[in-house]
């Protein structure tokens, strides 16, 4: 089983953060269950020194520490083949290896 490690900011507890944490929790429990996930949520407001040393313009922003490569994506995590895809991880499927 491989590791999948996560860091998800936000900025504070709006409509659009909530939305984003719901959806990656979603995304992680319906699609990714081949991983031993790891998910960090990094409030900017409380902890703003994180946000400046990642560079985070924008948030909602998603980062994938692991598997490599690193990658990230901003927005509110709603369409989670795009989100998929962008990562470069693939849904899990019953009875199917990873190739």
């Amino acid at each position: 089983m491989d590791n999948l490690v996560l860091r998800l900011f936000v900025a504070g507890r709006t409509m659009r953060s909530e939305r984003a944490i719901a959806n990656m929790r979603r995304l992680i429990d319906q699609s990714l269950a081949q991983y031993e996930c790891s998910l960090t949520i990094i409030n900017v407001i409380d902890e703003p020194q994180l946000a400046e040393a990642e560079r985070i313009i924008a948030t909602p922003t998603l980062i994938k520490d692991q598997p490599l490569p690193s990658r990230r994506i901003i927005g509110d995590l709603s369409g989670a083949d795009e989100v998929l895809d962008i990562l470069g991880l693939f849904p899990y499927e019953e009875g199917h290896n990873r190739v």
